[in-house]
């Protein structure tokens, strides 16, 4: 009779235990669900955000070449216009007043090959005003 009691008690719990492993399984398996949902998330973000420097890479790029090829441009019609126009009085050429402050887009762009000299052009600090002033301060 003992055995029967054990065999009884072993059944229950089997029924017992497969009906809880059932309500368990069902939520690892949200679980599990939600965190692929959440790394399927994570990897399109990701991807979005390196769309997005890619994005703003290029359109950077875009606007340094268009405003390379502006500067190019406003530098050929401020040359133009003084060699096309040179009788037009400098009021009424509209690139007069600043073809003198106008910087060459290659001399921006190419980068300067010369070494630095280590002296100056001519004379600076007391010997700057030449024979005259030497006189002056010998005289003084």
């Amino acid at each position: 009779m003992a055995w029967i009691y054990a065999l009884l008690i072993l059944s229950a719990g089997i029924v017992i235990g497969a009906f809880a492993a059932r309500l368990g399984n069902k939520s690892l398996k949200q679980q599990k669900e939600l965190k692929k949902d959440l790394d399927k998330s994570k990897y399109e973000l990701e991807q979005y955000r390196q769309e997005l420097v890619d994005h703003f890479a290029c359109s950077a790029e875009l606007l340094d070449n268009i405003a390379k090829d502006y500067s190019k441009l406003y530098e050929h019609m401020a040359k133009t216009s003084t060699e096309l126009m040179p009788n037009l009085p400098e009021q009424d050429n509209p690139f007069s007043r600043r073809i003198s402050t106008l910087e060459s887009v290659q001399q921006i762009a190419e980068p300067i090959h010369d070494q630095p000299r280590d002296y100056a052009n001519g004379a600076t600090g007391l010997l700057k005003g030449g024979p005259e002033k030497l006189e002056e301060s010998k005289a003084s």
